[in-house]
C-alpha cells in the first residue's frame, strides 16, 4: 500500500507541474487560437536564466523564479509582437511555422553558447531534502514546485474569471470585433495574453532546476505533455488542463512503475488517442 501512495503521489506531483506549463498554452490558443510551437523552450531559456542566476550569484531557485518569470513574459509580449501579430488571420500553419522556426532557433542558440552538456544546480536551499509521513517519501523540492505550480494556475483562473481584465480577455477570446466596439484593445490583450502564457512556463522553468537538470532539449518532452494536456482537457480551459495534467501524471507513474519506465509514455499518448476519438473537445471542451 505505501508503495501505492508513493507512486500515486510522484504522479500527482509531477502532473501539477505539467498543469502550470499547460496553463500558459491553454490561454494562448483560448483567446488568440495559436499553437506557440517554441513552449517548450521557453521553458529551457527560463532553466538557464535560473541556473545561472544560482550558479554564478548564489540565487536560489526559490527566488530566481522571479527572474525567469518575467524574462519569459517579455520573451512571449516580444513574440507576439515580432512574430505572431503578423500571422493573425492567416491560416493556422503560419503561427505554427514560425514558432517553429523560434524554438528551433532558441534551442541551437542555446546549444552552440552552452554546449550540450547537463547542468545540476548543486546546494540549493530545498535541494535533496526529503521527509516522510507513514512510508511515503515526499521530495521537498518537487513538493515546493508541484505546491507553486497549482497556486499559480488558480491565480490565472480567477484572474480570467473574476477580474476586469479577465472579462477583457474572456471577451476578446469570445468575439474580437464586438470587444474592439466596447473599446477593448485586443491588440494590447493579445501581448498580455501571449506574455502571460511565456510567464507561467518561465515560473515553471523557474523552479526546475532546483531539482532538474538544465540542457537545450530540455523542453522538448515538457511541451509535448504540455499539448497533450490541452487537448485532453479540452483547448482554452485551464481547469480542463489541469485535470489532463494530474490525469497524465498518474498514468505516467503508475505505467512506468508496475509495467515498465519504457512504457510510460505509450500509456500517456494511448490515452491521449482514446479521449481524442471519444472527445475531440477534449474532456472539458463544448
Amino acid at each position: 500500500m505505501v508503495t501505492f501512495l508513493q507512486v500515486a503521489l510522484d504522479g500527482i506531483l509531477s502532473g501539477l507541474l505539467y498543469a502550470l506549463i499547460a496553463a500558459g498554452l491553454s490561454l494562448i490558443w483560448g483567446v488568440m487560437d495559436v499553437i506557440n510551437f517554441a513552449h517548450g523552450e521557453f521553458l529551457m531559456v527560463a532553466m538557464y536564466l535560473s541556473y545561472w542566476l544560482g550558479f554564478l550569484w548564489k540565487v536560489d531557485p526559490l527566488i530566481s523564479w522571479i527572474a525567469s518569470g518575467v524574462f519569459a513574459f517579455l520573451v512571449g509580449a516580444l513574440t507576439y509582437k515580432l512574430i505572431i501579430r503578423h500571422t493573425i488571420g492567416k491560416s493556422a500553419m503560419a503561427a505554427l511555422l514560425a514558432t517553429f522556426g523560434l524554438s528551433m532557433f532558441l534551442k541551437n542558440v542555446c546549444l552552440y553558447v552552452f554546449s550540450p552538456n547537463f547542468r545540476i544546480l548543486n546546494d540549493t536551499f530545498l535541494g535533496g531534502k526529503t521527509f516522510s509521513v507513514g512510508g511515503v517519501i515526499f521530495s521537498l523540492p518537487q513538493l515546493a514546485t508541484s505546491l507553486f505550480s497549482l497556486c499559480v494556475v488558480a491565480l490565472v483562473y480567477l484572474l480570467i474569471k473574476k477580474t476586469r481584465l479577465g472579462w477583457a480577455i474572456q471577451a476578446t477570446a469570445m468575439d474580437k470585433e464586438a470587444a474592439e466596439l466596447m473599446g477593448i484593445n485586443t491588440e494590447w490583450i493579445y501581448v498580455l495574453v501571449f506574455g502571460l502564457g511565456g510567464a507561467c512556463v518561465g515560473i515553471a522553468g523557474g523552479l526546475l532546476p532546483s531539482y532538474l537538470a538544465t540542457f537545450p532539449d530540455v523542453g522538448g518532452l515538457f511541451s509535448l505533455l504540455a499539448f497533450v494536456c490541452v487537448a485532453m482537457g479540452g483547448f482554452g480551459s485551464i481547469p480542463g488542463a489541469l485535470f489532463a495534467a494530474i490525469l497524465i501524471g498518474l498514468v505516467e507513474a503508475f505505467s512506468g512503475f508496475y509495467v515498465a519506465p519504457v512504457f510510460k509514455y505509450v500509456a500517456v499518448f494511448g490515452l491521449y488517442l482514446v479521449v481524442v476519438f471519444w472527445r475531440p473537445r477534449g474532456l472539458f471542451g463544448w
